[in-house]
């Protein structure tokens, strides 16, 4: 089973809940913990994995044969993402642009274009207390990070439950990190910003056909606006945690809500059991 926690904004505690999750389920099950958000991966703070692994993120990039390539100006054409440009006798290439699709290496009616692998970040596997760890981490400067998200992804076994943390809001990364997964946690707060960006997450989800249920963090005052939201859209509640200093300073000293508090397994076991219920 996969199990994507997700957001619409930054902040609200997914990193919490995805490595609370893992946690809680260790001793249970075969558990994997991916942390795709890969431009800020963080869960490894807290879990504190052994890294064993470490393997080079990379993308297919177009290599021209001057003395095969006609100048006809096909490759820049069939580029959506224009990487390439054809001029009088040179053919410029973008890499930075490039989105490993292979078309123009594909169309070239002369086969000038070749394509050689070019790093654009890391992925790292490891083990912590029972968890099978993956994360990727973009390099610097890099603007595409569905690729590494995919190669994080394709580390994925069939007999295990994997908890993905995917960055917040909801752009491509995030799409790239939830599509293919049987369930979808959204994590809010119950402020009016949560509820907006909670709004857009659920249209994402909805739109690639995964179920999903909301866990409020720091719940409390404001409540109401979250409940009357997934009451009208018909979706489930499935946890809320409470704002608590207690949490709020584990959470800063890089303690795992598992660790300091142990009182809190039991209700991530039962959030478990919902999820499965609900897949099922």
């Amino acid at each position: 089973m996969i199990i994507s926690v997700a957001s619409g904004k930054g902040g609200t505690g997914k990193t919490l809940v995805a490595t609370s999750l893992a946690m809680a389920l260790a001793g249970e099950h075969r558990v994997q913990l991916l942390d795709c958000d890969v431009e800020e991966p963080n869960d490894h703070i807290f879990i504190k994995p052994s890294i064993e692994r470490r393997i080079d993120a990379c993308i297919p990039v177009p290599v021209i044969d001057e003395e095969k390539c006609s100048h006809c100006g096909k490759c820049a054409e069939v580029c959506v993402y224009h990487a390439l440009a054809v001029l009088d006798k040179l053919v410029m290439t973008f890499p930075q642009l490039c989105h490993g699709c292979g078309a123009c290496s594909y169309l070239c009616p002369e086969k000038a274009i070749t394509e050689e692998p070019r790093t654009i970040g890391v992925v790292e596997i490891g083990k912590a207390d029972g968890i099978e760890f993956i994360q990727g981490v973009l390099n610097v400067g890099e603007a595409m990070a569905p690729p590494v998200i995919r190669q994080v992804k394709s580390h994925i076994r069939n007999d295990a439950v994997v908890v993905i943390d995917t960055s917040p809001g909801t752009s491509c990364p995030v799409v790239e990190a939830i599509r293919d997964s049987d369930f979808c946690l959204l994590v809010t707060e119950p402020t009016p910003f949560g509820k907006n960006d909670l709004e857009l997450a659920v249209g994402v989800v909805r739109m690639l056909g995964i179920p999903c249920g909301v866990l409020i963090n720091r719940s409390g005052k404001g409540d109401h606006l979250i409940e009357e939201y997934c009451r009208r859209e018909n979706i489930p509640v499935l946890m809320k945690i409470p704002l608590d200093m207690e949490i709020a300073r584990l959470y800063s000293k890089g303690i795992p809500l598992l660790s300091g508090k142990p009182e809190w397994k039991a209700p991530f076991l039962g959030l478990f059991a919902e999820i499965k219920r609900r897949v099922r």
